[in-house]
């Protein structure tokens, strides 16, 4: 049986541009491809952000609880987090909560935390269940100074986690002149030392909220090459 194709939105490191790509990939194919009915997760959440973003900014086709499944009160890596909470980390919900999205929905768009090298459990990180679930990935990287040694570093995680990483989508978490993206982001650079396709640029957006101008955004996205069909086991 043929389930939802699902991608999982990771990046270099937090605060980087995940959830802004998320948000444009979501809002696109709201406007432009309502025969697909589309969701977003977040599987595991420490703090208010996320989740309650998604919820107060979309109309989404799906319900508020379904958005989020592990959420911890303090801003702290899951483990830490969970700690804090007297808790423990099962994962079981969250898979349980994916699988469900994944037979009702045509995409479900999954919003990592951190980066690939995150850890979720004391012996988990972002790049083992994105492994053991077989999700798809877009790496999120910001254009600044060193993104492309992190790109680098990451997608060599990718690779060594043995991956499917569909491309990058290069963030621009503030205005930027051209000249400066180039000398700070090289795509052709990045791209020859990841062996990696570089999806596009994702700008700076004054109104992060502005639907049309994230569908707009991610409209300049090579999208064609996120397309990855995935069957139930």
């Amino acid at each position: 049986m043929i389930v939802a194709q699902t991608l999982l939105i990771s990046g270099t490191d937090t605060e980087i541009g995940k959830t802004a790509v998320t948000s444009a990939l979501l809002s696109y194919w709201l406007k432009y491809r309502q025969h697909e009915r589309t969701a977003v997760f977040k599987p595991l959440q420490s703090g208010p952000g996320d989740r309650e973003w998604y919820t107060s900014t979309f109309d989404l086709q799906q319900s508020p609880e379904s958005v989020n499944t592990l959420y911890y009160e303090h801003p702290l890596a899951p483990p830490l987090a969970a700690e804090q909470a007297g808790k423990e980390i099962d994962l079981a919900p969250v898979w349980m909560a994916l699988q469900s999205l994944q037979s009702q929905f045509d995409w479900v768009f999954v919003e990592g935390l951190g980066s690939l090298g995150s850890p979720i459990t004391h012996e988990l990180t972002v790049a083992d269940i994105a492994r053991d679930w077989k999700l798809p990935i877009v790496l999120v990287v910001p254009i600044r100074l060193g993104c492309i040694g992190q790109a680098v570093a990451h997608v060599a995680l990718a690779q060594q986690s043995q991956l499917d990483i569909k491309g990058i989508i290069l963030n621009s978490d503030h205005s930027l002149s051209l000249a400066e993206i180039r000398q700070w982001a090289p795509v052709n650079m990045i791209q020859s030392l990841t062996h990696t396709p570089v999806l596009g640029i994702m700008p700076y957006l004054s109104d992060p909220a502005n639907q049309e101008q994230l569908a707009h955004a991610a409209s300049n996205l090579d999208l064609e090459a996120l397309a990855s069909f995935r069957y139930a086991l």
